[in-house]
């Protein structure tokens, strides 16, 4: 187990962006994609669901629910948590966010507004993340999706390991703790053998 201090430290994240940042046309453009996704499925478009749209469209990290809604809060007081959970949900289905899923097991948001298909590597030590292209990952997606008949539309890839200032900080520890995933899977492959060996021809 990796220290508490590393446990607790802020988590890193390292983003990609194809935008430096989102112009004022982009944010008009972004609000017609969610209003016309409302209009769609039954829902009024209002200025507390805009406010929620631009607030996390500003940002560069992958967002909590609560962590946007403190951001939210800080331009209206008056947005209460449940319309940024339903808001962020229907971010989700117009495409205009995407939900990750950490080693933590909270769900996070990324904008995808006008972003290229990206990928994740993501620290279990202290959550830290970092983003990055993959041109193969994007042409498995189109074959795979050819060999079984399907039109993909997106796909989420992420890789987990522990972070450089992690394995510094962690010192022996993890070297200690790779020897026994070693053994451990050395054990396996032994029973693994003795009982294909004990199975009549």
């Amino acid at each position: 187990m990796l220290p508490k201090r590393i446990l607790q430290k802020r988590i890193p994240q390292s983003r990609i962006d194809d935008q430096p940042s989102l112009s004022s046309e982009m944010v008009r453009e972004a609000q017609g994609i969610l209003h016309r996704h409302l209009k769609r499925v039954g829902l009024k478009q209002t200025a507390q669901r805009d406010t929620i749209l631009r607030t996390f469209l500003e940002t560069r990290d992958h967002l909590s629910t609560d962590e946007l809604h403190r951001l939210v809060q800080k331009q209206d007081a008056g947005i209460g948590y449940t319309t940024v959970y339903r808001t962020l949900k229907l971010l989700a289905e117009c495409g205009l966010a995407s939900e990750v899923a950490f080693h933590d097991g909270i769900a996070r948001y990324e904008h995808q507004y006008n972003r290229r298909s990206h990928h994740h590597m993501v620290c279990t030590g202290c959550g830290g993340s970092v983003e990055f292209f993959s041109h193969e990952v994007d042409q498995l997606e189109q074959e795979i999706g050819r060999r079984h008949h399907y039109v993909t539309t997106r796909h989420t890839f992420q890789i987990y390991g522990v972070c450089e200032d992690c394995r510094k900080e962690a010192g022996h520890e993890e070297d200690g703790r790779k020897d026994e995933i070693k053994k451990d899977y050395v054990r396996r492959e032994d029973v693994h053998k003795k009982s294909l060996a004990a199975r009549p021809a």
